[in-house]
């Protein structure tokens, strides 16, 4: 089943990283670096698209010591907000082909077992993924095996690059899915789960929340 899309506001996702945040220390706030690749990340995100702003704010990163590689990592992993599309609505087909095949999935035939054990196995980043979209790799793999490996494949390469710290992809993958434009609750939850698991601290996800609730309308780019 696909996640509820419709009266989730910003406001909403405030509230419940509080209710999350509850008891975590406050540690410390976001350094400069952090701070600039967030407002990258906010603004370059297609959710945004503010071209302006996303050059403004590369000039300052640049200026602030961060090199290319690090200032393209971080525009490689909001890339792949795009693939949202995938967590919804091939959840949504492989429902609606499930119903129209008598309501029942015919167990995984082995090549597609193979490619759930090579990619997903027991790795608990899936896992927890899996967790907060139920069905989604199932749907993905069973609707487009081709897809299903090339999502693992675009997924990886900022993890392996490794040019930013692993909690600084995930705060502003964060700040990403909290966009006013977006507001994506599956991810939200995932990438705020991670970043404090990593060792962020509650200051550091509000600050990153200050700056996402505060990013640009998408105006078009013409």
């Amino acid at each position: 089943m696909s996640s509820v899309t419709v009266g989730f506001e910003t406001q909403d996702l405030r509230v419940l990283a509080e209710e999350i945040l509850e008891g975590v220390q406050d540690g410390a706030g976001l350094d400069e670096q952090t701070r600039v690749l967030t407002h990258i990340a906010v603004r370059a995100v297609a959710t945004t698209m503010d071209v302006a702003g996303t050059g403004r704010y590369i000039e300052e990163a640049l200026d602030l010591g961060l090199d290319a590689a690090q200032i393209q990592e971080a525009l490689t992993v909001v890339s792949g907000l795009g693939v949202h599309t995938l967590f919804e609505s091939s959840r949504q087909l492989a429902s609606a082909v499930r119903r129209r095949n008598g309501g029942e999935d015919a167990p995984l035939d082995q090549t597609q077992q193979n490619l759930w054990d090579r990619h997903i196995g027991t790795d608990p980043y899936w896992q927890r993924m899996e967790a907060e979209l139920p069905g989604f790799f199932d749907a993905l793999l069973r609707m487009s095996p081709e897809t299903f490996v090339a999502f693992f494949d675009y997924c990886a390469v900022p993890w392996k690059s490794r040019a930013l710290r692993a909690v600084t992809k995930e705060l502003i993958s964060l700040a990403a899915d909290s966009t006013p434009t977006h507001r994506y609750k599956p991810g939200f939850l995932l990438h705020l789960r991670n970043a404090l698991d990593l060792g962020a601290g509650a200051r550091s996800i509000r600050e990153v929340l200050e700056i996402s609730a505060a990013a640009p309308e998408h105006r078009g780019v013409g």
